[in-house]
């Protein structure tokens, strides 16, 4: 009997697997459809499990207004002009709690990643035909910018009606990009430690560790002329008081510009520009340090 001899399939016409950038490649097209439609799922995931849990935005709310009530009462008796001229302690209050909330919320981001690091899901999501692994980290940024600006809006709303008075609207657009740098910044460096720490018992000590030192030696409850030498240096070098300054300027000052003096350090003067720098080179040196952990993690 005659064999019949199959034709050969070219290997062109072969499916081939599917290969996904690796992550953080910079061929990734950051305003590829593919890459924001993974970003976007990420993201309404995240948006999914806080309309799951209501009560961590409400609490996230709550927090940061009642600490503006409690230390804004408690201070109230303070002489007019002791933090600053023509200077309230509600205003002076403001910005130091607008950042402290923001900074808690990006250094907690990590929080959900590690709990998908230990229940497995985020195997799951790794295995899955990513165009770039980068949309893992973009949908927790912007899940976290968009909780600290509902917090933001909701502490600038308080502080008006307890008389601190609103920020002008260019006051407002600072504000903002003060604090998506902030946030951005410590978003990337909670995430690496979610891929660095053991486990979410280690991230929780790390963080109850480092969130109350940082605002205590900040100028978010007091000024930098308050303070001894050693800890105005302290201060003067922490992220928090690059962030908190210049949004207290635009409390107190309706006309600002990017060579506005915020702070005299014993180092020298901060300016609003030089603080948006510190604040950007602050986040390259996270990036940098935590590339290999976040290659690793979701390799």
């Amino acid at each position: 009997m005659a064999q019949t001899s199959l034709p050969a399939i070219a290997t062109s016409d072969r499916p081939q697997p599917f290969t996904p950038e690796t992550p953080f490649s910079p061929s990734t097209n950051p305003w590829s459809a593919d890459f924001q439609q993974e970003v976007v799922a990420l993201t309404t995931r995240l948006f999914i499990q806080l309309r799951r849990r209501p009560t961590t935005l409400i609490a996230g709310v709550l927090q940061p207004l009642m600490w503006l009530l409690l230390f804004g009462a408690l201070f109230s008796g303070l002489p007019k002009g002791l933090v600053g001229e023509d200077q309230t302690y509600v205003q002076f209050l403001a910005a130091g709690i607008i950042v402290f909330t923001a900074f808690s919320g990006a250094l907690n981001s990590g929080l959900p990643m590690l709990f998908d690091r230990e229940f497995g899901f985020l195997n799951r999501i790794l295995v899955a035909p990513l165009v770039s692994r980068f949309s893992i980290i973009a949908a927790s940024a912007i899940f976290i910018i968009t909780l600290s600006m509902v917090q933001t809006l909701a502490i600038v709303s308080v502080s008006g009606v307890m008389g601190a008075g609103l920020p002008s609207a260019s006051g407002l657009a600072l504000m903002a990009l003060i604090l998506t740098l902030l946030i951005v910044d410590f978003t990337m460096l909670s995430l690496g430690l979610a891929f660095a720490m053991p486990g979410h018992q280690e991230m929780l000590a790390f963080i109850f560790l480092v969130n109350l030192p940082l605002m205590f030696s900040s100028t978010a409850l007091a000024p930098l002329s308050f303070m001894p030498t050693w800890l105005q240096w302290i201060a003067s070098l922490n992220p928090l008081s690059w962030a908190i300054e210049p949004i207290r300027y635009v409390y107190s000052h309706s006309a600002w510009g990017w060579d506005s003096v915020i702070f005299t350090a014993p180092w020298g003067t901060m300016t609003i520009a030089t603080a948006a720098i510190a604040l950007l080179g602050f986040g390259a040196f996270v990036a940098v340090a935590i590339r290999g952990v976040l290659r690793r993690g979701v390799a």
